[in-house]
């Protein structure tokens, strides 16, 4: 099961993955996982990847997968991308389809 630390705000909910790796090894799991989360949730979700130095395309499908899952007008955000996964993203033109924050920090400045 995919180590994941869940941060209830006002009107966001923080999934902080404490994973260095999010890979064919571990992604249906942490897709299973995160929509079962979010389907508890009412509020904005925003993915802290800060911890991921490494995402394969299994991962980046899994995160895919959760956004096009995401209830009723409720968004997935992430952020604190490292370097390595950032390329990914922008590689696959992934980081014109999410908002994508520098860290889950300023989310919450930005919300406040």
């Amino acid at each position: 099961m995919p180590k994941l630390t869940v941060t209830p705000a006002e009107d966001h909910l923080t999934i902080l993955v404490e994973e260095s790796r999010l890979d064919a090894a571990i992604s249906t799991r942490f897709k299973d996982r995160i929509r079962e989360i979010v389907m508890t949730s009412r509020t904005a979700v925003i993915l802290d990847m800060t911890n991921i130095e490494f995402m394969d395309s299994s991962g980046l499908g899994a995160v895919i997968a959760v956004h096009k899952a995401m209830p009723g007008g409720r968004v997935l955000e992430l952020a604190g991308l490292t370097p390595n996964v950032e390329r990914v993203f922008r590689l696959t033109r992934m980081d014109t389809v999410f908002k994508i924050h520098p860290s889950a920090q300023n989310v919450q400045e930005k919300r406040a």
